[in-house]
């Protein structure tokens, strides 16, 4: 099943183990999962991702802040 961008969750991890994010004072997108700090999105990136975040649906925010952590694109990925 693919998205609108072409990601797919087709083990479910993203519903089972989704991310979470929030916004810092300086403009910084932290993104966590699991409680813990997974990267921290900053400068102009953390502006584009920060707008596209708060257009997206749940579905589409859970794989925008996927391919911003960077290690979850090519579907091996381990935790």
């Amino acid at each position: 099943m693919a998205g609108r961008n072409g990601a797919s969750d087709e083990r479910g991890r993203l519903v089972t183990d989704p991310f979470d994010y929030r916004i810092a004072k300086d403009g910084a997108v932290i993104v966590s999962r699991g409680g813990r700090v997974v990267t921290t999105v900053g400068g102009r990136d953390a502006a584009r991702l920060a707008a596209s975040l708060q257009q997206a649906g749940d579905e589409q925010v859970q794989h925008l802040l996927a391919r911003a952590t960077g290690n979850y694109r090519r579907g091996n990925e381990r935790r």
